[in-house]
Parts: C-alpha cells; sequence; structure tokens
C-alpha cells in the first residue's frame, strides 16, 4: 500500500527521498519553507498519511484539519515547532529522530567554540577590508573548562572532541548519572556548580518548561567574567536581551549562536550588531551526511507506523499514544 507524505520544506534529502520512492509513496512538499499557510492548507485539502516536519510551525488547527493524518516525525529532535497537545487529542504520535546528526551538530558546536575565543570572523572581516590587524587578544581552550548543560548523544560528542582539544569537562544533566559518563566528564550536581566553572558553556538540551529561559540574567552572572556561551540546541534556552546586555558589558567574551529565539533572525535583531557574536542559520544538523541520515530516518519511521510495524517508542515525544488498548502496533522498548 502507498502513502502521502507531507514534508513541511521544499525538498526532502535525496536518500529519505529513496526510501518513500521504494515504498511507492506520494511526497508533497511546500514552496517555501516559512510558509505555516501552506502547511495548514494541504493538510485541509488533501488526505494526508503522514507528515515529515522541518522548522516551520505544524499548529493545532492543521493538525485537525486532516482526518487521515495518522503519524507526525520530527525531522531532527526539537518539536518546539508542533503542537504536540493537538497531536496527542488526535491520538498521533509524534517522533523525533534522535542520533541522526550527532556528529554534524557536535563539529558545529566545536566550531563555534574555537571561531568566538579565536575572533575568527573579526579577523575575517579585517583582512577582508584590506587591514592586517595582528591583534593578539585571542583565547586559547586548552587548559580551559567546558560546561555542558545537557549530557545526550550530542554532549558526550562535543566533550569526546573537547577533550582530545585539553578542555576540562563538566556537564549538567538531571537524568545522567557519574557511573554512566565518559571518564573525564565529571557530572555536577545543579546547573549553578556548573556555572560558576564554566568558561565555556554548551547548550544542548531540549526546550521545555524547565529549561525555557533557562540561560536567564540570573544564570548569566553566575559564569565566570569572560566566559563564551554556545548555542546549537534551541533559542528558547537563553533570554537573548540578557545576553546581548552581558556581551555588551563585557561580562561575557563572546558567543557562538546557530539557534535563535525568532528564526529567521531578523536582520535589526541586535545580536547581529555585536561583534563579539559568530552567528550561523540553524545549520548544526544540515551536512549532507546529516540530512541523508535524518531524512531516512524520518521516512522509515513514518512507514513503520503507517504498516503496523515496530516502532521505537523512546523516540516517540508522546509516548501514552502508543499504549492505545486497542492498538496491535508493536513498540520497542
Amino acid at each position: 500500500m502507498s502513502y502521502r507524505i507531507l514534508v513541511t520544506a521544499p525538498r526532502l534529502a535525496p536518500a529519505g527521498q529513496r526510501v518513500l520512492a521504494a515504498a511507492q509513496c506520494e511526497t508533497v512538499y511546500i514552496d517555501d519553507a516559512q510558509d505555516a499557510a501552506q502547511v495548514a492548507r494541504i493538510l485541509a485539502t488533501q488526505p494526508i498519511d503522514a507528515v515529515i516536519s522541518r522548522t516551520v510551525e505544524l499548529s493545532g488547527v492543521a493538525i485537525a484539519a486532516c482526518p487521515t493524518l495518522r503519524v507526525i516525525c520530527k525531522h531532527g529532535v526539537g518539536v518546539t515547532n508542533i503542537d504536540v497537545d493537538a497531536a496527542t487529542q488526535r491520538g498521533i504520535p509524534v517522533f523525533t529522530t534522535p542520533g541522526t546528526n550527532t556528529h554534524s551538530v557536535a563539529e558545529l558546536a566545536i566550531g563555534l567554540m574555537l571561531a568566538a575565543a579565536r575572533k575568527l570572523n573579526f579577523f575575517d572581516s579585517e583582512l577582508r577590508a584590506g587591514r592586517w590587524t595582528r591583534t593578539g587578544d585571542g583565547r586559547q581552550l586548552h587548559g580551559r573548562t567546558l560546561g555542558l548543560v545537557g549530557y545526550g548523544q550530542i554532549g558526550k560528542r562535543v566533550a569526546a572532541i573537547a577533550h582530545a582539544l585539553g578542555l576540562h569537562v563538566r556537564a549538567f544533566d538531571p537524568v545522567a548519572k557519574q557511573a554512566d559518563a565518559q571518564p573525564f566528564v565529571k557530572l555536577e550536581s545543579s546547573l549553578d556548580a556548573l556555572l560558576a566553572q564554566a568558561d565555556v558553556l554548551s547548550l544542548h538540551c531540549p526546550v521545555n518548561a524547565h529549561t525555557r529561559n533557562l540561560l536567564d540574567a540570573e544564570a548569566i552572572a553566575r559564569l565566570p567574567v569572560g566566559a563564551i556561551v554556545v548555542n546549537t540546541a534551541r533559542g528558547e534556552l537563553i533570554d537573548e536581551a540578557a545576553l546581548v546586555a552581558a556581551l555588551r558589558s563585557g561580562k561575557l567574551a563572546a558567543a557562538g549562536l546557530d539557534t535563535f529565539r525568532h528564526e529567521p533572525l531578523p536582520a535589526d535583531d541586535p545580536l547581529a550588531a555585536l561583534p563579539n557574536v559568530v552567528l550561523t542559520p540553524h545549520v548544526g544538523g544540515s551536512t549532507p551526511d546529516a540530512l541523508d541520515a535524518v531524512a531516512v530516518s524520518a521516512a522509515e519511521t513514518c512507514l513503520r507506523f503507517l504498516r503496523g510495524e515496530a516502532v521505537d517508542a523512546a523516540a516517540c515525544v508522546n509516548g501514552a499514544v502508543l499504549q492505545n488498548p486497542h492498538s496491535d502496533l508493536k513498540v520497542i522498548a
């Protein structure tokens, strides 16, 4: 049996396209990656079986408008753009694709650390402007302390690379256990304890009621003077006004940011005017390798669910819908 799959983007990576084509699926795309209205129109007018959700909003109204919709899979792990409550009310599971872009996101996090510490954006712009500006105020990371907020797959990969570069690695994750940590990583008992030591702070946790605005003015004040903040997770983790103030005052030396509260980042956003901030447009997982892996995972997850095959319950953010006693769906514990 073939299915109609909506991808909320203009394209899907080739490896994912091949998976859907092999299953004889009809794949529907949107023209503009930020056009939530087109997503809603398609769901209201076409018999969509599954949605592979990229970054555009997937609202409760759009979900409710499609009676044939059976499953949603996020192309990645952050589901803040999806109305999960609305999906749950319909009994529609929302899956993610954990681990598929780990290496690419971790490498960008390290890249942002190095770029922010060594002021690469400044030196690049100076040289392009014809100035041979050889100041010696970049920062060596070797011997300093990296604090990780979140110690999942990406956090662990960042930790391994940072350790190889000579950083001391500390982490805070309320569900992590020291016995399971890498031997060179010390888990702190509280976020406050981590902040006090972090010469570089890198965020690798999801957004929820407990983590939204996690890095606010009070938290930033606990960081050492001259600390560097890196965010490749979600923009909502940071109070951006407090971050801007700290970067302007010198409390923070620099920041490397791949995600923002408002995306696309407005051209007049204060962050864009700061010379001590390195900015990338939410491309942590956007390498061909990672995009292929994520697309394949999302496509296969949708197909397994639609066919009634075993699915990974751990990758479902509203797992209660999988416990329907009238369902014969198999789950992988």
